[in-house]
């Protein structure tokens, strides 16, 4: 049982000769938390012992019958959480790419212009870009995947455009200066089309959904992935903050609105959870990208959206 004495000299009556206070090394000029903590360990061994006051300072002291078992367990103990936690990661160097990133954000916005002007195709006239990229969800289970990665290119109007423009542009860009343009939208893309592969797969055949807030909560799930990897140790017993915290933006901000898709947004979540985890885990073993890297994940990514827009137009009618 652990008691705490405050009063100085109290150890020293003829009913508690036999208390003696433990090695400098475990015992003497704790501090406050240290001592206690140190008790709870004796304590959870079912070793009697108390503390008291030294001025600023704090000793644990333990029957004599039972010195040599808590100088034992406390040296297990120390043994045993030696430098633990570890320190803190080093700061990483954030990318300076805020520009580039922007950019891409604006290029989304002009493919959104025409798409509302509508482009003519030899032998098929005007076609409906938004009817064409839209995820369909029977269509897409029946074998039309870029229809998960097409629908995150549009947007239903210019509030809805405006909408991930500003508050994912907040996201996308921290996750940019985290990762890296390359990594961030490569991931970003993946994060979006699982999202809406999965959304697909569980709501009924006829729901249909665009927009670029799947992606958009998956870069709130890749941030709250990387987080919680990166300060694991640290959080401990709270490993889930990061993790309840994007929940919280979700609920706030993905239910939004009356033509709100909450599964898409959040699936698009789950999925940048899940490539956050992988993310962080390979680059703290085997460093960031290197420019190279970065300049060939974000040819692959613009490769993959022309592609499933080829797809879309060449086989979508």
């Amino acid at each position: 049982m652990v008691s705490v004495m405050d009063l100085p000299g109290a150890l020293h009556s003829s009913e508690d000769n036999r208390w003696q206070p433990l090695p400098s090394k475990y015992g003497i000029n704790l501090t406050k938390a240290k001592a206690r903590s140190w008790a709870l360990v004796l304590d959870s061994r079912s070793i009697p012992c108390c503390i008291e006051t030294l001025g600023s300072n704090w000793q644990l002291l333990v029957p004599e019958q039972h010195y040599e078992s808590a100088v034992r367990e406390l040296h297990l103990y120390e043994e045993a959480n030696f430098n633990w936690p570890p320190a803190l990661p080093a700061a990483r160097r954030l990318f300076e790419n805020t520009i580039p990133t922007i950019s891409v954000l604006i290029l989304l916005a002009t493919f959104h212009n025409l798409t509302l002007l509508g482009i003519s195709i030899p032998e098929r006239g005007i076609i409906d870009l938004r009817e064409l990229g839209s995820a369909h969800a029977s269509q897409i289970m029946g074998g039309k995947w870029w229809q998960c990665i097409t629908a995150l290119t549009l947007h239903a109007d210019i509030s809805h455009l405006l909408s991930n423009l500003t508050i994912g542009g907040i996201f996308v860009v921290i996750l940019s200066r985290e990762l890296g343009s390359g990594l961030s939208w490569s991931l970003l893309l993946a994060s979006g089309a699982l999202g809406n592969f999965i959304n697909a797969a569980i709501q009924t055949p006829d729901h249909r959904s665009l927009g670029a807030s799947t992606a958009v909560f998956g870069a709130v799930g890749l941030l709250a992935a990387i987080s919680t990897v990166r300060y694991r140790h640290h959080l401990q017993k709270r490993w889930f903050v990061p993790v309840a915290a994007g929940l919280a933006l979700l609920a706030i901000l993905g239910t939004e609105g009356k033509n709100s898709d909450l599964g898409a947004h959040l699936f698009g979540f789950v999925s940048g959870i899940f490539f956050g985890i992988c993310a962080e885990y390979l680059v703290g073993k085997y460093g960031r990208t290197s420019g190279v890297l970065n300049f060939l994940l974000v040819a692959m990514s613009a490769t993959f959206i022309v592609a499933a827009w080829w797809f879309a137009i060449e086989f979508g009618g």
